[in-house]
C-alpha cells in the first residue's frame, strides 16, 4: 500500500513493479489446442500454472493488510465492496473483497500478468483470440476450521450491465486448494444453462451462503445433470472459466487457512449495457452503449494484429 497521498492505481495502466515480468514471446504462453478445446467443452480448465511461490508470496504480504484494513484506512474508499465475513455467520466466515488492485502494487500489477492476459486472450471468444480489457477484481479467504461457503453461480448473473457476453475468470490459489479447506468445484457443461435467448440463470444469494439455492430455479435436466467435479489447485495454479459455468466451493474444515485471488476480464469491443455504476457504488460509469474502456477498465493486453 502506498504511503503518505493516497494514490489510486487505476490511474497507471501498466505494471508498477517487475514482479510478474516475463521474457519470451506470445506463442511460448499460449495454451495448447487440446486445453482450449477443454475449456469450450466443460466450460472451464483448471492447473495451469500462473504464479510461483514466491509471487504468492508477495502477493500475500498484500493480502494481509488488505484482510486488516478498516473504514478508517485512507485508502478504504478505493475499494468496491469490502466485506470481513458475506455470510454474517461468525461459524462461516467468508472475506471477499473487490477493488484492491487500486490499492496495493501487487494486486495492480497481477492484472497485467502476460502468463495470465496471454491465455485469457484464447478464451475470451470461441476460435477467436480478442484483445484483454480488465473488469475488476475479487479476494476471497477462507479462515480455518470455520470457513464459509460460495454458493453456485453463474457469473455473467451478476454482469448482464455489459454487452455482449466475451467474459473470463481466473481463480488464482495462493494456498493450495483441496476438497477439506473448500477447493473449487464446477458444473461441466453447465455454461451451455441459459434462459430466455441466452440470458443467465438469475442470482438466488446474493450472499454466497445458501450453498444449494441454485437448484430451486434449475430445470429437471440441469438437476440431472448437476455433477460437481472439484478441481485441486496447487499454490500459484489458476482455473479459467467461462462467465456462465456453474461454480461454487464448500467450507474450510482444515488446519490452515484457503486464500484466493479472482480477475475478471472481457474482451476489448464490450459495451455498457447501464447508465448506472457498473461495479456497486465504485463510481464507474460508461453510458449505455458505448465502450467499456477508460480509467476503470484499462487494455491489459493487445493483439498485434486483430
Amino acid at each position: 500500500m502506498s504511503q503518505g497521498e493516497v494514490v489510486d492505481l487505476r490511474d497507471f495502466h501498466h505494471p508498477v513493479t517487475s514482479l510478474f515480468q516475463v521474457d519470451g514471446k506470445d506463442e511460448d504462453l499460449f495454451l495448447s489446442k487440446e486445453i482450449v478445446d477443454e475449456f469450450w467443452n466443460t466450460g472451464y480448465i483448471a492447473n495451469i500454472p500462473v504464479l510461483t511461490e514466491e509471487q504468492c508470496d508477495q502477493i500475500l504480504q498484500d493480502f494481509n493488510k488488505l484482510q486488516g484494513m478498516s473504514e478508517h484506512d485512507p485508502h478504504f474508499h478505493l475499494m468496491y465492496e469490502y466485506h470481513k465475513n458475506q455470510s454474517g455467520d461468525d461459524s462461516n466466515i467468508l472475506f471477499h473483497t473487490l477493488g484492491q488492485w487500486r490499492v496495493f502494487d501487487s494486486f495492480h500489477d497481477l492484472i497485467f500478468a502476460r502468463k495470465i492476459t496471454v491465455p485469457s486472450s484464447q478464451l475470451l471468444e470461441e476460435g477467436k483470440r480478442r484483445s484483454v480489457r480488465w473488469w475488476h477484481d475479487q479476494a476471497f479467504a477462507k479462515p480455518a476450521h470455520h470457513g464459509g461457503v460460495v454458493a453456485w453461480h453463474q457469473d455473467y448473473s451478476y454482469w448482464t450491465r455489459t454487452q455482449p457476453m466475451n467474459h473470463l475468470t481466473v481463480h488464482i490459489a495462493l494456498d493450495d486448494q483441496t476438497i477439506e479447506n473448500g477447493t473449487l468445484h464446477y458444473i461441466p457443461g453447465s455454461h451451455r444453462w441459459t434462459r430466455d435467448g441466452g440470458k443467465p440463470l438469475p442470482v438466488v444469494d446474493f450472499d454466497f451462503k445458501d450453498m444449494e439455492s441454485i437448484k430451486t430455479i434449475l430445470t429437471e435436466e440441469e438437476v440431472e445433470a448437476f455433477d460437481p467435479q472439484p478441481v485441486e489447485l496447487k499454490k500459484g495454479e489458476a482455473s479459467f472459466h467461462h462467465p456462465l459455468a456453474v461454480h461454487g466451493s464448500y467450507g474450510n474444515r482444515s488446519d490452515g487457512p484457503r486464500r484466493a485471488t479472482v480477475l475478471n476480464y472481457f474482451a476489448d469491443g464490450v459495451k455498457s449495457a447501464s447508465d448506472a455504476d457498473l461495479i456497486g457504488s465504485s463510481g464507474a460509469f460508461v453510458p449505455k452503449g458505448e465502450k467499456m474502456e477508460g480509467v476503470f477498465f484499462p487494455l491489459v493486453y493487445e493483439l498485434s494484429e486483430e
